[in-house]
C-alpha cells in the first residue's frame, strides 16, 4: 500500500469546502509523448522509499473537536452546503473523508467514529498485527471449531463466494504463501525470492476457502496449511463499513477514501463525486470518472506493496496456481456498488489477466473493468470507457465485448475521442 509524503501525514488538518487536499485531486493536464518512458521498478523504488518514511512516523493526528467545530461554524456562514473533510492515518495509508450538508457537530462525531473503527479494523485484521485474525490463523489449522469475530464472518463469506466464482483465481486462504513471500509485514525489507521447494509444497497443501466450514458463529479448518490474509481487501471493507455508519446517522452525502480504494454516496453541493484512475505505471493520471449515486473505485496493482531483489520487481498479488506474483499484469480497476466486491474482483482479474478477464469478468457480475497488460496496453469494458474522462490520450486501448450483454465478437481496437 503506497503512503502519501511524510509532510502531510505529519500535519493533517480538516478543510472545508473545495481543497487541493481533498481526496479527489483537480484535473491533470495531457499527459503526452513528452514524459520519459515510465520504469516500474524504478516508480516501485520510489514509492517504497516514500512508504518506508511515512510508516516509520506512523502516529496518528486527529484535531481537536473544539478546533473542528469552530471551523465547521465559520465555514458554514458563507456556504450552503459547505463539504467538511478530515485526514488521519490506518492501514499504511492516508485516509480521507468528506462530508456534505451536515452539521458541525454531526460530522465531528461521524468522522471521530469512522477514524476509531478504521485504527480497530487494522489491528484486528491486518496479517502483521496480534488481533483477531493472529487468533484464527492460530485455531484454523487445527481442525478445532472455535467462535469467530462477528467482524470477520463478513469476509469470510464474501471470499468464499468469490473464490468459488472465479474458481480460486481469488483465494484469501494462501496466507501461508503470501507470508512466504514476506508480504505478510508491514514493510516487506532486505527480501528474496522463496526456495522452490517451499513454494511447491504449499501449492502441493492447496489451501482454498473452501477447507473452512461456516456454522453460524463458528469456524472449523480443514486443510493444516490454511492461514487468512485479507490484507487486499481490509482497506475496502473499513469504507464499506464507514459508509453504512454514515447512512445511519442519515449523512447521504460523502467520500472515503483510503489508498486505491474509494466509494462515494451522494453528492458533492449538486455536482458527482469524481474519482481518479492512475496509470499503470505508478505515476500520473490516466483518466477521471464522474461517480454515481453510490459507487467504488478499486484499484489493484504491482505498485501496491512490492520489493526488489537484483532488479527484478516482486508484488503481493499472487497467482494461487503457481506461487509466484503475477507477471502479465500491471493493473486493475473495478467499479462496483460495494467496495470490498470491489477489491475481490481486482484481485481475481488481476490473476486472470489479459487472456481470461472477461470470462471471469462475467462470471463474477462486474461489467466496469480496466485492465493494463505488462505491455502498458489498456484493456477495458465499453460500460467504463464510456463514463471516463481521458487524461492519457496517447495510452493503447483495447475495448471487450460489453460485459453487460451476452458474448459477441470482440470490437476493434480504439480511443476515446
Amino acid at each position: 500500500m503506497r503512503s502519501q509524503n511524510a509532510m502531510s501525514r505529519n500535519q493533517p488538518t480538516p478543510t472545508h469546502g473545495a481543497s487541493s487536499s481533498g481526496p479527489v485531486p483537480t484535473r491533470t493536464p495531457a499527459l503526452g509523448p513528452q514524459q520519459p518512458p515510465h520504469d516500474p521498478v524504478a516508480g516501485a523504488r520510489a514509492a517504497r522509499s516514500r512508504g518506508r518514511s511515512g510508516r516509520r512516523r506512523r502516529q496518528r493526528h486527529w484535531i481537536g473537536a473544539g478546533v473542528l467545530s469552530a471551523a465547521l461554524l465559520l465555514t458554514g456562514c458563507g456556504d450552503e452546503s459547505p463539504a467538511v473533510t478530515a485526514r488521519f492515518d490506518a492501514f499504511g495509508d492516508v485516509v480521507d473523508l468528506s462530508v456534505v450538508q451536515v452539521r458541525p457537530d454531526e460530522a465531528e462525531q461521524a468522522l471521530e467514529t469512522i477514524r476509531t473503527q478504521f485504527q480497530d479494523l487494522e489491528l484486528a485484521l491486518m496479517p502483521w498485527n496480534d488481533g483477531q485474525m493472529a487468533r484464527i490463523n492460530r485455531l484454523l489449522p487445527t481442525g478445532e471449531t472455535f467462535s469467530a469475530p462477528v467482524l470477520v464472518l463478513p469476509l469470510v463469506h464474501l471470499s468464499q463466494r468469490y473464490a468459488d466464482l472465479s474458481e480460486n483465481l481469488f483465494n484469501p486462504a494462501i496466507g501461508k504463501l503470501t507470508a512466504l513471500w514476506g508480504f505478510n509485514t508491514d514493510v516487506p525489507e532486505g527480501m528474496r525470492p522463496p526456495p522452490e521447494h517451499a513454494i511447491q509444497r504449499l501449492l502441493d497443501a492447496n489451501p482454498q476457502m473452501s477447507d473452512i466450514e461456516v456454522d453460524i458463529l463458528k469456524l472449523t479448518g480443514r486443510n493444516t496449511s490454511l492461514r487468512l490474509d485479507f490484507s487486499s481487501m481490509v482497506q475496502a471493507y473499513a469504507i464499506d463499513l464507514a459508509i453504512a455508519d454514515l447512512r445511519a446517522r442519515d449523512i447521504r452525502n460523502a467520500q472515503i477514501k483510503t489508498g486505491a480504494n474509494l466509494r462515494a454516496i451522494g453528492e458533492r453541493s449538486g455536482q458527482p463525486w469524481r474519482a481518479t484512475i492512475p496509470r499503470a505505471s505508478g505515476s500520473g493520471v490516466f483518466a477521471t470518472l464522474s461517480l454515481e449515486a453510490d459507487e467504488s473505485v478499486v484499484t489493484r496493482s504491482v505498485h501496491d506493496r512490492n520489493w526488489l531483489h537484483q532488479g527484478t520487481l516482486y508484488h503481493g498479488i499472487l497467482d494461487p496456481r503457481t506461487g509466484r506474483p503475477v507477471t502479465h499484469t500491471q493493473s486493475v480497476t473495478v467499479l462496483h456498488p460495494e467496495a470490498t466486491v470491489a477489491a475481490a474482483a481486482a484481485v481475481a482479474l488481476f490473476v486472470a489477466g489479459p487472456d481470461q478477464w472477461q470470462d471471469v469478468a462475467r462470471t463474477l457480475g462486474i461489467e466496469y473493468v480496466m485492465l493494463a497488460d505488462r505491455d502498458g496496453t489498456v484493456r477495458m469494458s465499453p460500460e467504463l470507457h464510456e463514463r471516463l474522462t481521458m487524461i492519457d490520450r496517447h495510452a493503447p486501448i483495447e475495448l471487450s465485448p460489453p460485459l453487460s450483454e451476452p458474448e459477441t465478437q470482440a470490437m476493434n481496437p480504439s480511443n476515446k475521442p
